[in-house]
């Protein structure tokens, strides 16, 4: 059906066995010499075994001493580094996979202290995301830019690596120079379009000079949607498709279509409100006016995704963030198991834990679906030693449905208590406000792994004692989930008009052309009060805190505000709330100090959640059960799908 996919393609002098590309993403988990760590090597290759026919690293940098993004992203600009290299694509070489490293400068992008004092970019332009101290750089400094790219491609090929990729886009270096946005010289590297790919245009010649016929893909950004944020200049369409004629007369193998820089973000990493194939149109457009592979990117999920993006006319499609939830999607569609896939629900908690990521906190750049992702060298493979013994598993939410899936792969027989009518939980919930239906799919998955292993589920069964006692189980699992935060230190909060986030998602209550307010700005309210908006209710929104939806990544907020703000919701940061009764809240500005009335038809309250207590007799009869999920502690999707896959890891 997806036969397409699985045609080969040649990129210069090398042949993909198919079209799926894993496309670059930064992970931090190299050495802190910037060596490839035995991490990277093992999720590299996960990615190849799984069935990408090409494989790209995360940003490589070209000189460690002045363009490094992080202690912990990879380097090319020493000998050293080759062996670990040539250890990658020996093992992605096993599976008939082809490796590109991707070559970069961050350019105004990069972390100041880590690379001088001052970073390097065409004109002296600061990133106004990240607000490094930045010089515009002589053309001495430009020459040996150049030469590093060229050196590091050198190294690549006695590495044994397939080929390189020159990273042009979302506002490092190279992306700089070819932007009107940031590049403002006068010289020969900036104005016309072919001074301002000069840049590229000297490494290209560099590297045929020194490897000959040695694959080379440039990747850039086909537009970076500077007028989606209100600023002039940048990337668009039309110049990005007179750069590519303009590499393919350079003698360049194959295009990476992208989009977006750090300043627009969200068209650059999309979260929820992005559907699939939004941006077809950019890689399409490309394809059509060149002759040599275009490969390209636009939030493809399904193979039908991704097979249309083919008939677009672009030779291989892309995707990072798809092929780390799910490394085997092209395996399994390959298979006809196209049930299996899991999704990528474009929660972008890989984004906010790459930007978390430090050496004090241990954290890395983690999937909420795949909790494998990053962690091959530390869980894979899985043991397969259940015997088929019984674990009871309280709760059919996510935590409970993972670690459902993981001991029935380890080869234990799980059985599944669950109070609702369905599995999901509050995921169930969750899919509900605007475009965040995506969480959809994961239910779906996991409704396939109960078909594929035979797990059984009792669906209206509230789990007592004495029914976990006829299973004898082995091991017994609270995933029990949480419910709504009504503090009784705020009068009238125990009032039976008070509605919660899960009574307007779940259809409990349904307003229309109301006046609403709704206390808490966590993404559980804010999107609740989205929800409500695209019913036609007038909404007010209140928070405590200095500023709305405190401790939310940032661009998931904004994704969301962008469509919620326009609405005509009413903002009010620093107003807690006093007292409640049926049509008035009183809250305390915590700026001016003075008593605030709000007048409503309806009040929600989403002020969090606590977790359900299990009940005394099961927690007596099984005082070594496992606690997961909101059962354990209320949090995301990630600490629920992580608790369940560590509770089954564990037996």
């Amino acid at each position: 059906m997806y036969e397409q996919l699985f045609t080969e393609q040649k990129i210069g002098k090398v042949t993909s066995p198919n079209r799926l590309v894993f496309e670059p993403m930064g992970n931090y988990y190299a050495e802190l010499d910037g060596s490839v760590s035995e991490r990277d090597i093992a999720f590299y290759t996960e990615r190849a075994k799984g069935g990408c026919g090409i494989v790209m690293t995360e940003v490589a940098s070209v000189n460690s001493k002045t363009g490094r993004g992080n202690i912990r992203n990879i380097c090319t600009d020493d000998d050293k580094f080759i062996p670990g290299y040539k250890k990658m694509a020996d093992s992605i070489h096993k599976y008939g996979s082809l490796l590109f490293v991707e070559l970069y400068h961050p350019g105004c992008q990069g972390i100041a202290p880590l690379n001088g004092g001052s970073m390097a970019s065409p004109s002296g332009q600061e990133s106004d995301l990240i607000h490094m101290p930045t010089h515009a750089m002589t053309v001495e400094e430009i020459h040996d830019t150049v030469k590093d790219f060229v050196d590091s491609a050198v190294r690549m090929q006695k590495a044994g690596v397939d080929g390189v990729v020159l990273h042009a886009a979302h506002g490092y270096l190279l992306c700089e120079f070819i932007s009107s946005y940031t590049n403002h010289r006068t010289d020969e590297y900036g104005g016309s379009i072919e001074n301002r790919v000069r840049i590229i245009k000297e490494i290209v010649e560099g590297i045929r000079e020194k490897c000959g016929d040695y694959p080379i893909i440039i990747r850039y950004s086909a537009d970076e949607y500077m007028r989606e944020i209100g600023k002039e200049g940048g990337m668009i369409l039309e110049e990005a498709v007179e750069m590519a004629k303009l590499f393919e007369s350079y003698g360049v193998d194959a295009l990476d279509v992208s989009a977006g820089n750090y300043e627009t973000m969200n068209w650059a990493w999309e979260p929820t409100g992005f559907d699939e194939g939004w941006k077809m149109v950019n890689g399409a457009t490309i394809a059509k006016a060149v002759k040599i592979p275009v490969i390209a990117c636009s939030v493809i999920r399904t193979p039908r995704g991704a097979v249309d993006f083919l008939n677009k006319g672009v030779s291989f499609v892309g995707s990072a963030r798809q092929f780390f939830a799910d490394p085997y999607w092209g395996n399994k569609v390959k298979e006809g198991r196209e049930k299996e896939i899991r999704k990528c629900i474009s929660c972008l908690n890989c984004m906010e834990s790459l930007m978390a990521a430090d050496e004090d906190n241990g954290i890395r750049c983690q999937c909420t679906v795949n909790i494998e992702g990053g962690e091959e060298c530390t869980y894979l493979p899985l043991k397969n030693n259940g015997d088929g013994k019984k674990v009871v598993i309280l709760g059919a939410g996510p935590a409970g449905l993972e670690a459902a899936r993981v001991a029935a792969e380890r080869g234990f027989k799980p059985v599944i208590f669950e109070a609702a009518g369905e599995i999901g939980g509050q995921l169930n919930l969750a899919n509900k406000p605007p475009k965040k239906d995506k969480i959809t799919w994961l239910i779906e998955y996991y409704q396939a792994m109960i078909e594929k292993y035979g797990i059984e589920v009792r669906l209206n069964t509230e789990a007592t004692a004495e029914l976990i006692k006829k299973e004898n189980p082995y091991k017994v699992i609270n995933a029990i989930g949480s419910s709504p935060v009504l503090p009784r230190s705020i009068p009238g909060l125990d009032g039976s008009f008070i509605i919660t986030p899960p009574d307007v998602l779940a259809g409990r209550v349904n307003l229309s052309g109301k006046r609403v307010c709704v206390v808490g700005s966590g993404m559980t309210g804010i999107e609740t009060a989205e929800f409500l908006q695209e019913k036609g209710n007038s909404i007010e929104l209140y928070e405590m805190a200095d500023d709305i939806g405190p401790g939310l990544f940032f661009q998931n907020l904004i994704d969301v505000m962008g469509r919620l703000a326009p609405g005509g919701c009413k903002f009010f940061a620093k107003h807690q709330l006093v007292s409640v009764d049926e049509h008035e809240a009183k809250f305390n500005n915590l700026e001016t100090g003075k008593e605030v009335t709000a007048s409503y038809d309806n009040i929600v309250i989403s002020l969090g959640t606590r977790s359900n207590a299990i009940a005394e007799d099961i927690a007596k009869e099984y005082p070594d059960m496992i606690t997961i999920g909101d059962a354990e502690k209320a949090g995301r999707i990630r600490h629920a799908v992580e608790g369940g896959y560590k509770a089954a890891l564990s037996l």
